[in-house]
């Protein structure tokens, strides 16, 4: 299935997780002079129009970057991310949102790669037309699940994956499972951002997904965040990542914020006396492994 546009929902409550960890994943890499590589499964569009009529439409931005956005100076450790966003706005104000892609740009040096995959026809288009010009980045028109396993290990073999189908169709779960499993097989030092929503009781396969995961990975960090209760009545109340290989000492620094973002983000006021997981609107524990790890 292709009907999924990440317009309709770009800046909302997943993006700020997603992308915020993913900025944090770049700077910890980068602490090392080596350069290193990006790959992406599904990049979309790269770039979103906030005003535009898919976002207008759902209004999810709302409830997630628009909340954050006047308060980014309570929030230190998310600088870079802010930055990526302060350069698709030059003339301030909040009428552009990047995706992955282009913090992915933002955040990298200029001996470091980006390879881009996207299966959506006026998706990849659109990531062409802003992100092309770039010489470190390859966009591939391909199934991103395939892709990973035919361009695995990157060269230089040094960086970082990241997984985030829209999961329109319940093979998804099951693909990334196998895709990762393929990946990590073929480049078991590779670091590794899994994304999944946390969905209605009765969609909701997010810990299926993270019991698969973890018979993969021997290190197997999760960070959620949850900004209303699970109900059958909404969609999506919340989001994570699954982080494989996470950077030394990755675990420390999302707590510093994340707690503070989930009481941010909460909706009517859910979790915001809370710490921890479930009703309390955050999680972050380890699946596997530990955080000294191998």
């Amino acid at each position: 299935m292709l009907s999924y546009l990440h317009g309709f929902h770009a800046g909302n409550h997943a993006d700020v997780l997603k992308h915020g960890v993913l900025t944090l994943l770049f700077e910890a890499l980068m602490t090392k002079p080596k350069p290193l590589v990006y790959v992406e499964s599904h990049a979309g569009a790269g770039v979103y129009d906030l005003d535009g009529e898919q976002a207008g439409k759902t209004g999810e931005s709302a409830d997630g970057i628009a909340r954050l956005w006047p308060r980014r100076d309570e929030f230190p450790e998310l600088s870079g991310y802010f930055e990526a966003i302060s350069d698709l706005n030059p003339n301030g104000g909040l009428a552009r949102y990047p995706g992955s892609p282009w913090i992915a740009r933002h955040a990298l040096r200029a001996d470091d790669r980006l390879i881009l995959m996207e299966l959506h026809k006026a998706e990849v288009a659109t990531l062409r037309a802003q992100l092309n010009a770039d010489p470190r980045i390859h966009i591939h028109y391909r199934d991103g699940f395939e892709g990973l396993a035919a361009l695995l290990p990157p060269k230089p073999p040094r960086g970082l994956v990241l997984i985030d189908p829209p999961y329109e169709v319940k093979t998804d779960y099951a693909q990334v499972a196998s895709c990762l499993e393929v990946a990590h097989a073929r480049w078991p030092t590779g670091v590794y951002a899994i994304w999944y929503p946390r969905l209605a009781v009765q969609r909701d396969q997010a810990e299926l997904l993270l019991k698969r995961l973890s018979r993969i990975a021997p290190r197997l960090l999760v960070a959620e965040l949850v900004v209303r209760p699970q109900s059958d009545e909404f969609g999506m109340y919340g989001s994570g990542l699954a982080l494989v290989n996470p950077p030394w000492q990755f675990e420390e620094r999302l707590g510093q914020w994340l707690p503070r973002l989930a009481s941010l983000l909460a909706i009517d006021g859910f979790g915001m006396e809370s710490k921890g997981r479930g009703p309390t609107g955050w999680r972050l524990e380890w699946r596997a492994g530990g955080a000294k790890g191998p």
